[in-house]
């Protein structure tokens, strides 16, 4: 019997073949609808002489005994008519290798809760002895609602000719999905099309050395999963216990320890990485133009449209207007004219939009105007203003370049009628305008206004005085006092602990030589934060700095941090008294504290730290007191303890060009 299918093929009678998704080993992976039940389904198919049909079968039966809403359940399996089907549960999403190798890796924390939901899936189906066999990322399906999905539980392994699957290697199939999901690489023992993990002589690389920014406790919890990892070490808890990750229960709860059992947000965070693919989008068509019943009844009649008029010559008698038609003698006039060209027809010399309505205010008539069939005539040119001297006229020979104003009414011949049509005339250059008694050599000199010499001397004793005020309180600021000369209070308690002291202690602390740093981060399992560079924050060049490594989560006391502070502490040699500390940071702002203690600091620092503050800019001096304010600080260590890191590309960092250490 023929075990060919076809699209719109019916199977046992109630499954009818719609879409052939994929091909491939004579099987065949069918979406289709069940007459029955009226839904969708998924249905592998294969043939009965298959080798594979008794594993399918035997697949199928283990895999429905399964009962949790993260898998895709099994709903039918039959041999019938020459071909050996499955019937799984449809669902629609986005599997985790389109996810990632079109987005790129999902972040710590949305990858821990994916692979949280997928260790909970496998806990339940490992609580009824079943294994899924061939764990993927093209079996992690994520909805748009951000629900994680489990499809191929059993079946999958039995249509690729696998035995039944073992738990232990579901477990590290476990283990690759959080791998995948932090560095987009699939490390796992099962296939996929997901690009291979980097390896490093034959054993794959810490998703820590992949990708940066990966957290410590999910690059700790992968190497305990993975038999293939180098170097293998315990995840330390609270009180540094071994810890049991072999059951995909116990991985789960690893998992929402590290997400603080708070899981909010992160299934519609986990939906919007979903790139927009396979996106149905509307489509718009383009607008019908309206028919009216005249058009209906032409295109019914069989009669042709009809052609739009001729517009009016240039060279024709304007058509007269509505209100000239309306109010014309001839009482045919009106009936006689066209009333849509004569509205269009209507010429008004307002300015303004054509085809605007101009309602009459008398008896309510409309008019519509129209554009300008000519241009208005340009403005007329500005006329030039009239020709004004630039400078007074040249006096003649002999008289002085400049006479006094004068005023026209007040001369002696200011009768004369020349004169007095002619106007004021400012410049008087002495022709013919030396009235009686008057010669063309007089001069006049102008009047002094009152006061001004005293306004000018106060003026300058004014500033005199500013000058001298001045140079008063920048010598008694020199000297260290108030601008008023009066001694300063010495600072005391907390207040002083990062100012300066007086000149005197200043000038006796210098530099200590001999300084030697190391990096000090006591709350990780491995204690080390770029030890290779840390000298380079007391070699005494500021090209060259130390920094910290980058922090996915800011430092704090609480979760989602990973931990408190991190820093570094100076080796002085002996016991020397410390008087201030210059540090040159690279990036702000950050909070930094200082300790100092006699003996090599071995845990996170606690208690009052002798100096703290805040790093607003590259530089800050540190100057160290005690609780008591009245005694020197002394000690051999000095902790430089940062609790805060400023924001860097891809997270949290903070740089030390150069540490120096004043004091005696």
């Amino acid at each position: 019997m023929a075990t060919s299918t076809r699209p719109g093929d019916v199977l046992a009678g109630r499954y009818r073949l719609i879409d052939l998704l994929t091909e491939s080993g004579g099987g065949r992976f069918w979406r289709a609808h069940d007459n029955i039940l009226e839904r969708y389904v998924a249905l592998h198919v294969i043939s009965a002489e298959d080798p594979r049909a008794p594993l399918l079968m035997a697949a199928a039966r283990e895999s429905a005994t399964v009962l949790d809403a993260r898998i895709l359940r099994v709903l039918d399996a039959e041999i019938l008519d020459g071909k050996c089907f499955v019937v799984n549960e449809w669902g629609t999403g986005t599997s985790l290798d389109i996810l990632v190798t079109a987005g790129g890796p999902l972040g710590p924390r949305r990858s821990a809760w994916l692979a949280a939901e997928v260790a909970g899936a496998l806990a339940a189906a490992h609580s009824r002895g079943v294994a899924h066999g061939r764990l993927n990322p093209e079996n992690v399906l994520i909805d748009r609602l951000g629900a994680v999905r489990l499809i191929g539980l059993c079946v999958d392994a039995a249509l690729h000719g696998l035995p039944a699957g073992r738990i232990d290697q579901d477990r590290h199939d476990l283990g690759g999905v959080l791998y995948c999901a932090l560095t987009a690489t699939w490390p796992g023992p099962s296939d996929s099309i997901v690009p291979g993990a980097p390896h490093d002589h034959d054993a794959v690389l810490p998703p820590r050395r992949v990708r940066a920014g990966v957290p410590r406790p999910l690059d700790l919890l992968w190497t305990e999963i993975s038999d293939d990892a180098p170097h293998r070490r315990r995840w330390p808890g609270p009180q540094h216990q071994e810890l049991e990750v072999s059951t995909a229960g116990a991985v789960r709860e690893r998992l929402m320890d590290y997400l603080g059992g708070d899981p909010s947000g992160l299934p519609e965070a986990l939906a919007g990485s979903i790139p927009p693919i396979n996106e149905i989008r509307p489509v718009v068509l383009p607008q019908v133009p309206e028919m009216t019943v005249r058009d209906f009844e032409r295109a019914a009649q069989g009669e042709p449209d009809p052609e739009p008029a001729p517009l009016p010559a240039l060279d024709e008698p304007p058509i007269p207007s509505v209100a000239e038609l309306r109010h014309s003698a001839d009482p045919t006039a009106f009936a006689s004219v066209d009333p849509i060209g004569a509205l269009d027809s209507v010429e008004v010399d307002i300015p303004t939009e054509a085809g605007m309505p101009v309602f009459a205010d008398e008896d309510d008539e409309v008019e519509w105007l129209r554009a300008r069939s000519s241009p208005p005539p340009p403005p007329p040119p500005f006329e030039p203003p009239p020709e004004r001297p630039l400078f007074a006229p040249e006096p003649p020979e002999g008289a002085p370049s400049r006479r006094l104003r004068i005023d026209p009414s007040a001369m002696p011949h200011a009768t004369d009628p020349s004169v007095a049509a002619a106007g004021f005339w400012p410049w008087d250059t002495g022709t013919g305008q030396a009235g009686p008694g008057r010669t063309a050599d007089h001069t006049a000199e102008h009047e002094v206004v009152p006061g001004r010499n005293w306004l000018r001397l106060a003026m300058v004793i004014a500033a005199t005085l500013l000058l001298l005020v001045a140079v008063v309180v920048a010598f008694n600021l020199g000297r260290g006092r108030t601008p008023l000369g009066a001694e300063r209070d010495e600072p005391s308690g907390n207040a002083s602990r990062n100012s300066r002291t007086t000149d005197t202690t200043a000038s006796s602390d210098s530099p200590l030589a001999g300084v030697t740093a190391a990096s000090f981060d006591p709350l990780s399992s491995d204690g080390e934060e770029n030890d290779a560079e840390v000298g380079l924050a007391v070699d005494g060049d500021p090209a060259t700095s130390w920094t910290t490594s980058t922090y996915q989560d800011q430092l704090g006391p609480s979760a989602p941090a990973l931990k408190s502070g991190v820093g570094l502490y100076l080796d002085l040699g002996a016991v020397r008294e410390i008087a201030a500390v210059d540090l040159d940071l690279v990036g702000s702002p950050t909070d930094v504290q200082l300790f100092v203690t006699d003996t090599l600091p071995e845990a996170a620092p606690t208690g009052e730290p002798v100096a703290a503050d805040t790093a607003s800019a590259g530089d800050l001096t540190l100057e160290p007191a005690s609780p008591e304010g009245d005694t020197a600080v002394t000690g051999r260590y000095v902790v430089v303890w940062f609790t805060s890191l400023p924001v860097v590309s891809g997270g949290y960092r903070v740089g030390l060009a150069e540490v120096v250490v004043h004091g005696r």
